[in-house]
């Protein structure tokens, strides 16, 4: 479903290629459709794109070997974490081999004194946060799925914390690449900052594995905060909850989480999750600190709340019942596409400077409203950033060109109001020519980076930009 963008042919591979992968890995190398398949499939509405080969690597130097391997052959060659991306961002579209680094899952040292941890790409972010949990440690960057550290850092990926503590371009010390050219490289050390050189690290991150694959991140850590108290505050207007959170940010509360998900939104999470929430445009609140400033932050969004038509809170103090209600906002996705049986996805992204957020997601709602194909809007609104989640009939061409228009309004309105076109999903297949819109002329410097790192155009090709344009 849906028009992805130009890319480069799908060539077959090599005579004795596939001989030369068995020769090196063996069984870990799988070329039968179901695993191939799996490989190929996009949490969205893009066409499944298969590799010809999957390798599943188990360290650094692995991923070395078959880097060599596709480079003096010219096969692509696509890095694979959780197959969590929305964009279509690690979809083999010129076919060649999918490394998985999914097997690459330790980790490799905690540092608590200095508040930093050294894991492999393929740690998934809940399993780092179990393992740092007993030295009263954690990992805040929360993007919903159980996303594997290294895919996490390929798409900068921020989610439901951010407003707080950033996203993986602040998180991220240090990585370990490996690059078109097969060498292996640190890009810095651990110290909390430095001015040697170029900033290869942030080159990288976000970079979706078109420069370089990710093996091994050295993450910044925090400390488990002494309380959290999580709300829910209802109201009957989306301005209301819109400018609740703006007000509260202008004023300087250091709110942990704070998620929005409009009427539409909490009637897919009552029905998918079993809840009883006011099927209204609900705020979903999380408060970080000592007992005390806890305290004092929730009166504060307390009165505002009130003042712009908020609800009593609901609480959920105790952590079972928090987990329980970011279980259910992390399912918004998954929900609100099961609105339909046998629907698909369609997810999209904006971020906007927050002084404007109620303009854009009210002029967005009223698309909603006045469209065919159900959607909702959700989003980390204490940044700018929120999401629109289509269902789509897979059968039905004309839903998608619907959507197609909405999605162009969105984005349109969002840069025309100093935004992006994606604040956290990336560029990936989705949002190449919205790229242009936004950056112009420097899209053609990433082009020079890319040609210059990777000129065979073998890492990830077809992804961001067209790599000859």
């Amino acid at each position: 479903m849906g028009a992805s963008p130009q890319h480069p042919p799908r060539k077959p591979l090599p005579e004795g290629f596939l001989d030369s992968l068995q020769a090196a890995f063996g069984e870990r190398v799988a070329t039968g459709e179901a695993v191939r398949s799996q490989h190929g499939q996009s949490e969205a509405h893009f066409e499944p794109a298969l590799p010809d080969a999957v390798v599943f690597a188990r360290s650094t130097e692995d991923v070395v070997e078959l880097v060599k391997l596709c480079t003096a052959a010219g096969v692509p060659i696509v890095a694979y974490g959780a197959g969590t991306s929305i964009e279509g961002n690690a979809l083999p579209v010129c076919g060649g081999v999918t490394v998985d680094l999914g097997q690459m899952d330790a980790i490799l040292a905690v540092n608590a004194e200095d508040f930093d941890c050294t894991v492999q790409a393929g740690v998934r972010r809940e399993q780092l946060n179990e393992h740092l949990r007993d030295q009263g440690l954690f990992f805040p960057i929360d993007p919903g799925a159980n996303a594997t550290i290294g895919g996490m850092a390929a798409t900068r990926a921020s989610g439901t914390n951010a407003v707080r503590y950033g996203t993986m371009r602040e998180a991220i010390l240090s990585l370990r690449v490996v690059t078109p050219d097969g060498r292996d490289i640190r890009t810095s050390r651990r110290a909390r900052k430095s001015a040697a050189g170029y900033d290869l690290t942030r080159l990288m991150i976000g970079s979706e594995g078109t420069l370089g694959i990710i093996t091994e991140v050295t993450l910044r850590l925090h400390a488990i905060p002494e309380a959290i108290s999580s709300a829910v505050c209802s109201f009957e207007t989306l301005e209301g909850a819109v400018d609740t959170v703006v007000q509260s940010i202008q004023i300087g509360v250091p709110l942990a989480r704070v998620e929005i998900l409009d009427d539409a939104q909490m009637r897919a999470v009552n029905r998918w999750s079993k809840l009883d929430y006011p099927e209204l445009t609900t705020l979903f609140f999380e408060f970080h600190g000592s007992s005390r400033y806890v305290e004092e932050q929730v009166e504060t969004v307390r009165e505002i709340a009130d003042m712009n038509g908020g609800s009593a809170f609901r609480w959920s103090n105790l952590p079972e019942e928090r987990s329980k209600l970011w279980k259910a906002r992390h399912e918004a996705y998954y929900a609100a596409v099961n609105m339909r049986p046998g629907a698909v996805g369609w997810a999209t992204d904006v971020c906007v400077p927050i002084s404007r957020l109620a303009e854009c997601i009210t002029q967005t709602k009223q698309d909603l409203e006045a469209a065919s194909v159900p959607g909702t809007i959700l989003g980390h609104v204490g940044d700018g950033n929120f999401h629109v989640v289509f269902s789509l009939d897979p059968n039905a061409p004309a839903e998608m060109e619907e959507v197609e228009a909405i999605n162009a309004r969105l984005v349109e309105r969002a840069l025309a109001m100093d935004g992006t076109c994606t604040g956290e999903h990336g560029i990936g297949l989705g949002k190449q020519d919205w790229l242009l819109a936004e950056l112009g002329d420097a899209v053609e410097m990433m082009r020079l980076i890319k040609r210059a790192l990777d000129p065979q155009d073998l890492f990830n090709p077809g992804k961001i930009f067209a790599f000859s344009a």
